[in-house]
């Protein structure tokens, strides 16, 4: 639990997560890029464009609800 002595940063789950997302996309690039692997554009669309968006996303509408609640 928090205590008024050590505040937890509100904002250190979605750095957290964001910090996740943009290794994962980097290392799904490289294998798409350096490896020859590269599967067809659509799915390599999903994983690097996708994703991330959806993430954001999500992210913005958490901080839109904490915003509404706190008006309240």
């Amino acid at each position: 639990m928090a205590t008024a002595n050590n505040p937890r940063n509100p904002l250190l789950p979605r750095w957290i997560g964001l910090a996740i997302i943009l290794a994962a996309v980097a290392y799904v690039a490289y294998r798409f890029a350096c490896l020859e692997c590269a599967p067809v554009g659509f799915l390599e669309f999903i994983v690097l464009g996708i994703v991330p968006a959806i993430y954001l996303l999500l992210m913005y509408l958490t901080f839109r609800s904490q915003a509404d609640s706190e008006r309240q």
